[in-house]
């Protein structure tokens, strides 16, 4: 893309970060786990923003029980692999972002290469073991992690720095009871977009990110609030100290 057609598309966003942002967003490699609801919304608003390389990872196939939440994906992908659908979709809304579509099982014996070379985590995961595993390659490579997870009209997000903010285990130290729940596509794009959020801020330097403070949104009665988080001394993944609050009301 030309320096005048790049201004030209991100002409409403480069007075909120500067020519010096959008070139940050253009060079940023992240890792999206999860293709889903959570991941449709995060993948558009990052290809939308500019973001140069997205490597989504998802094993499943597109079904029309996804249709509901997950934006990616039209009646005519059902059946296909939703990282191949899904890279489709992406470059249907910005050519120039590089798609890295891999259909694979994330676990412990795939998380090294996946997250290899990556700038930023970013959770569109459905369930809590894949979390897990996410979460300690994060603290192993030192690599933010943007945690988000819905249920039903309810949803949270949190930004986990090795190093500087409890991590995953710390806050949700067991595999909740209310995965795979109930879910409306409307939850799946608040929170998502608060993960897209959070991982522009980070990458430009714009803003406060939600360090240490858990938000949780409430789409029943309209309103957001944040706690503040704190190390759990008994974490079997960071180890840090201190502290255990609770955000485990909220699903995937």
């Amino acid at each position: 893309m030309s320096k005048e057609s790049s201004d030209t598309r991100f002409l409403r966003q480069i007075s909120l970060f500067g020519r010096e942002g959008q070139k940050k967003l253009k060079d940023a490699r992240i890792l999206l786990a999860g293709a889903g609801g959570l991941g449709s919304a995060i993948a558009t608003y990052l290809a939308a923003a500019g973001v140069g390389y997205i490597r989504i990872v998802d094993e499943d196939v597109v079904e029309r029980s996804n249709l509901n939440r997950q934006i990616l994906f039209h009646e005519q992908d059902i059946g296909v692999c939703k990282v191949e659908a899904a890279e489709k979709t992406i470059h249907a809304l910005n050519s120039d972002v590089e798609v890295d579509a891999v259909c694979r099982h994330i676990d412990e014996t795939s998380v090294g290469d996946l997250v290899q070379g990556m700038d930023l985590i970013l959770d569109g995961m459905d369930n809590f073991a894949a979390r897990y595993v996410l979460n300690r390659a994060g603290l192993n490579e030192k690599i933010p992690f943007i945690h988000g997870a819905v249920n039903g009209f309810y949803g949270q997000v949190t930004t986990l720095i090795p190093g500087v903010t409890p991590c995953l285990r710390c806050i949700v130290p067991t595999t909740p009871t209310w995965e795979k729940n109930a879910i409306i596509g409307v939850t799946c794009g608040a929170i998502g977009s608060v993960e897209a959020s959070e991982a522009i801020k980070y990458l430009t330097g714009t803003g406060k990110l939600l360090e240490n403070r858990l938000l949780l949104w409430d789409g029943l009665r309209g309103e957001c609030e944040s706690i503040q988080i704190m190390n759990s001394p008994d974490c079997t993944d960071c180890g840090f100290s201190e502290g255990e609050p609770d955000g485990r009301r909220f699903s995937v």
